[in-house]
């Protein structure tokens, strides 16, 4: 179930926050779309990451106008393509994509967004046997352009270790710590490490 996984992911990454000292900081989990079926023509397609790239700019905005608040964006598989969609426009500090099939550009640059961009993705992560292309047919996109992992698209990669599709925010992970120091907006450690 999506949103038991949600839960689980955004508990954890709570716990990584708590554990590196993190303070004044909420975990917000997101599914304000109709995500598509994981084998079905709908994930292979922008249409759906297209829509939920419009339900995610306004929820940002709520969210900055209740405490003036700092964003950081934490977008998994599918949800790093609505997240790309929805980058340029957003004020957003950090966006963090994790087992992605790419997030419907080329490179960080045409995201047009001044966020840091961050990519990760696990060893035994089925979709990087995806392949990184984008074709437009008629009306419709096919695929989600350059992985964000390769070096070529300008985001700093992140080590997501060698957990499957689904075990990047599970306790203790191996991106948890990373994850929870950009959070609490102490990416420039991990950019130093």
């Amino acid at each position: 179930d999506s949103n038991a996984g949600l839960s689980q992911s955004a508990r954890a990454l709570s716990e990584g926050i708590e554990a590196t000292g993190g303070s004044d900081v909420a975990v917000v989990a997101w599914l304000g779309y109709a995500t598509p079926d994981t084998m079905s023509l709908a994930a292979l397609t922008t249409g759906r990451a297209e829509d939920g790239a419009g339900e995610l700019r306004p929820f940002i905005t709520v969210l900055q106008s209740m405490n003036d608040a700092e964003v950081s964006l934490f977008c998994h598989s599918y949800g790093s393509v609505v997240c790309g969609f929805a980058a340029s426009g957003m004020t957003v500090s950090d966006i963090v994509v994790y087992g992605s099939p790419g997030m419907g550009a080329d490179s960080a640059v045409e995201l047009d967004t001044d966020a840091r961009v961050w990519a990760a993705r696990s060893g035994g992560d089925w979709i990087g046997l995806v392949p990184n292309v984008s074709l437009s047919i008629f009306d419709t996109t096919i695929g989600f352009g350059t992985d964000p992992i390769d070096p070529s698209f300008g985001a700093s990669a992140l080590d997501a270790g060698d957990g499957g599709h689904g075990k990047y925010l599970v306790p203790q992970g191996p991106v948890v710590e990373e994850f929870a120091l950009i959070a609490g907006g102490r990416g420039r450690e991990v950019a130093d490490a």
